[in-house]
């Protein structure tokens, strides 16, 4: 199964922005979502983020909403994390995540992976 691949990522001052880029094969041809997470350093738990559902839905936790936004790429099996405001508290290894389709039960759903990819890293300074 070819890996997930996370991109994006890199060092900025508070309130500046980045754009994660997350490639997940068979994204697309298998109508999956998306979800993201991110592991703090020395973190021992991946914190939930956001999902974008394969309707088009999409939820934030708490932490980050009204300052990310996620969609899906023009390009095949990508999707994006647009994260504007930064604050240190953003800082992370961040994680992407296939998941199955809104309201789709299928045995062995390539949706569901149990690998991870590299992750890219988010460093804000303040």
């Amino acid at each position: 199964q070819e890996q997930l691949v996370e991109s994006g990522g890199g060092s900025v001052q508070a309130g500046g922005s980045l754009r994660l880029s997350c490639t997940a094969p068979g994204f697309t041809s298998n109508a999956c979502g998306m979800e993201w997470f991110r592991q703090a350093a020395g973190g021992s738990y991946r914190e939930w983020v956001s999902t974008l559902s394969s309707d088009g839905t999409t939820n934030f936790a708490a932490a980050v909403k009204g300052r990310f936004t996620f969609s899906k790429a023009e390009v095949k099996d990508t999707v994006y994390l647009q994260m504007n405001s930064l604050r240190p508290d953003d800082t992370g290894m961040y994680y992407c995540k296939t998941i199955s389709p809104v309201g789709v039960y299928r045995p062995h759903d390539p949706c569901v992976r149990a690998d991870w990819g590299q992750g890219t890293q988010v460093t804000v300074s303040s």
